[in-house]
């Protein structure tokens, strides 16, 4: 019988707790009946919402909610009558609160509810967050700020870029001009001291290779005039094409300089157009015809081909790398020799091979053959730049083609380039 009073404090304390928990929570704290009438306010909700609890209690809680949200609140606080359970909300849309001076806030909202004798009671736990709003408005400024300043490096960026570009024109068109003369080359590389090895290898080979045909330029001009006295037109026809060979030789050779210019500059551009299978072989046919007064005594070119459809590439890397080619066969074989050109356009892509009957090319030099300035061991006698197969796989390589060879010392060589078509 004396347990009755102890029980009776220790509920009365429980219940302060409770009370005081509920008074001095950091949260709002709205307590509504089934009705929406509230019943119990906090004091953090009286410093939110700026009401006394003499002014809420027992009225609707529809006065804390903005006018334009209160058919859908109302809507939605059915729905929770109907079926009450924890229920947290705000998360991925924005809620609002209004004050009593009318002002809204945002907010995120938690309900939860009990019963007390079959009645039911909802408890709306409210958190003001306007502080990480406004954070994550600061956000989202200095997020479009960034933007906005990153546009504007890419700007300049491109400004730049566009002024590089200009100046870098400027600069090959000065280089170009400094090409087309031979003294301003040589006088430009007579400035420069300090060449590195590619500039030094141009002027040797360039002073070496002009040597010869100059040489036979000169000699058959002084012969020229001695024969213009007589009348001896075949030696005279003999000497004019001399020159003319030297003179093509003279080009061949500064058109391998440039070539390589070009490259190394990584200023050649590509120009695909589709071609036949017919006009591909006609443009070997004619690069052949074209290089018949290279030809030796007795040498003779053979050229097959087979296939059909279309390929895509660029006609004057095509033929520069065809020229070559033969022009090497021609070059490299003895008189009277065999040349024989077998082309082949199927699905893959096209196939051509070069083989001669010439002087070969040993297996230790054939690792270094396509190298800028490389030229055999046996073919040192023999006029060339050692530009020649550099620039042809570099033209290749532009159209996504690929070369291979095999040679025998004193046997001959075969060149054989393939360009896909899927190029």
């Amino acid at each position: 019988m004396y347990l009755y009073p102890d029980l009776l404090h220790a509920m009365t304390k429980h219940i302060q707790q409770f009370e005081a928990v509920f008074e001095y929570a950091t949260i709002g704290m709205v307590v509504t009946n089934s009705k929406g009438i509230i019943i119990n306010f906090n004091d953090y909700a009286v410093i939110q919402f700026g009401y006394s609890k003499e002014e809420v209690i027992g009225r609707n809680v529809d006065i804390l909610v903005p006018s334009k949200f209160k058919n859908v609140h109302l809507h939605q606080r059915e729905g929770f009558y109907e079926k009450p359970e924890p229920r947290r909300m705000g998360e991925g849309r924005d809620l609002f609160a209004q004050r009593k001076d009318g002002t809204e806030f945002p907010v995120e909202i938690s309900l939860s509810n009990y019963k007390i004798d079959d009645e039911l009671f909802v408890i709306a736990f409210i958190i003001d967050i306007s502080v990480r709003k406004r954070n994550e408005a600061l956000v989202l400024q200095q997020k479009s700020e960034l933007e906005r300043v990153t546009i504007e490096i890419k700007k300049l960026n491109a400004e730049l870029e566009l002024k590089v570009d200009y100046r870098t024109r400027m600069l090959r068109e000065t280089l170009s001009e400094l090409e087309k003369s031979k003294d301003e080359l040589n006088e430009a590389l007579e400035k420069e001291k300090e060449l590195n090895e590619l500039k030094s290898r141009f002027v040797t080979t360039a002073s070496h290779e002009f040597r010869t045909p100059l040489s036979t330029i000169l000699s058959s001009s002084f012969l020229l005039e001695k024969y213009n006295e007589v009348n001896e037109p075949a030696k005279r026809t003999k000497h004019i094409e001399r020159i003319k060979s030297a003179v093509a030789d003279m080009k061949s050779i500064l058109e391998d300089f440039l070539s390589l210019g070009k490259l190394e500059e990584g200023i050649v551009k590509v120009h695909l157009q589709e071609y036949t299978a017919a006009e591909i072989f006609a443009e070997v046919t004619a690069i052949v015809a074209d290089l018949k007064l290279m030809q030796k005594h007795g040498q003779q070119i053979n050229f097959n081909h087979i296939g059909n459809g279309c390929l895509i590439l660029d006609k004057q890397l095509f033929r520069h790398i065809v020229a070559n080619l033969v022009q090497n066969a021609i070059k490299f074989s003895s008189e009277s020799g065999e040349i024989n050109i077998n082309a082949e356009l199927m699905d893959a892509g096209l196939t051509i091979s070069i083989k001669d009957n010439g002087i070969g090319i040993s297996e230790e030099d054939q690792e270094h053959l396509f190298q800028r300035f490389f030229r055999a061991k046996n073919a040192l006698n023999i006029q060339g730049t050692g530009l020649g197969l550099h620039i042809v796989l570099k033209y290749l390589e532009l159209m996504n083609g690929n070369i291979a060879l095999k040679s025998t010392l004193n046997e001959g060589s075969t060149f054989t380039f393939f360009i896909p078509k899927n190029n």
